[in-house]
């Protein structure tokens, strides 16, 4: 299977790193590549072993899958970078944050060639090119339903297993996608205005998984207006997750914060403000969040 992989950040390399073993490569503009060849990632202290692929390459393969895991302000550049590789056979797997992507791929290239997906219970922090983790975690993916997986599914979940990623196919992919985009939006948000690394649930702060909480339970009224069934019982499986990982690991979108850079909060809170807006749903706790990262944001270079 050919393989590609966009956006070779902290979720794109713990992908990138059990693929490599049956040959992968990295899709990156000019100036991108340029710089991963002089520079390779290194992940926790091993160099990434990976081709770098760019559009301007004089002869491009098209992919079987492509991997999307960028941020979501480089989608339309990463979408642009991407089209060469694309042929008859591709299917895109998003991997990105949020619950909107697929929508913007699958204009640009199809819905057909689309699959949903997200990683949960990963642990990864990047710092330059350098990126360590403790636990990779685990990459849900697959169709809207997988009731059984089609064929190209088992395909992939076949190749991944081949190469020793960790992989899930749920039979109802949506709803597990909005559980992701619900802990995304609250956990994200709470920790990156508290400055707060993960430990702090292993601590069982009260306050904290309070405010967690608050912001769950607006995006579960959201998904529940979308036919999207989550309640306080699925609000309540984030914290054992969380208190797995490294307590000394950040949240990616504190991880922005600290580094100076835009956060995902378009995809994520206001994302959630732009839904309840179409529904006719208050979401306070989530409105406060989102203009407490706006405004961090305004600051970010």
């Amino acid at each position: 299977m050919k393989v590609y992989l966009i956006g070779l950040g902290a979720l794109g390399a713990v992908l990138a790193e059990p693929l490599s073993r049956a040959g992968i490569s990295i899709i990156a503009d000019p100036a991108r590549a340029a710089r991963l060849r002089a520079e390779p990632v290194r992940i926790n202290g091993r160099t990434l072993d990976v081709t770098i692929s760019s559009p301007e390459d004089l002869v491009t393969v098209p992919a079987d899958l492509i991997i999307v895991a960028v941020k979501w302000a480089q989608l339309p550049a990463a979408i642009a970078a991407m089209r060469p590789f694309v042929g008859m056979q591709t299917t895109i797997l998003s991997a990105m944050n949020g619950i909107e992507s697929e929508a913007v791929l699958g204009a640009a290239f199809g819905p057909e060639t689309l699959l949903y997906g997200f990683s949960v219970e990963v642990d990864a922090v990047r710092q330059g090119h350098d990126i360590s983790y403790s636990r990779p975690g685990t990459l849900v993916f697959g169709e809207a339903t997988n009731n059984p997986p089609s064929a190209r599914v088992a395909a992939i979940k076949a190749h991944f297993d081949f190469c020793g990623l960790a992989s899930r196919v749920p039979e109802n992919m949506l709803r597990e996608l909005w559980w992701k985009f619900m802990l995304n939006v609250s956990v994200n948000q709470v920790t990156a205005v508290l400055r707060m690394p993960y430990g702090v649930f292993r601590e069982g702060n009260e306050q904290v998984r309070a405010l967690v909480r608050s912001s769950a339970r607006e995006v579960a009224a959201l998904a529940q207006a979308e036919g999207i069934g989550l309640d306080d019982n699925d609000i309540e499986m984030f914290f054992p997750i969380l208190a797995r990982l490294d307590p000394e690991k950040k949240t990616s979108m504190l991880q922005d914060v600290e580094a100076g850079r835009v956060t995902e909060n378009e995809m994520l809170g206001e994302a959630v403000l732009r839904k309840c807006a179409e529904h006719g749903l208050a979401a306070p706790v989530n409105g406060w969040l989102a203009r407490l990262i706006a405004a961090l944001d305004s600051r970010a270079g």
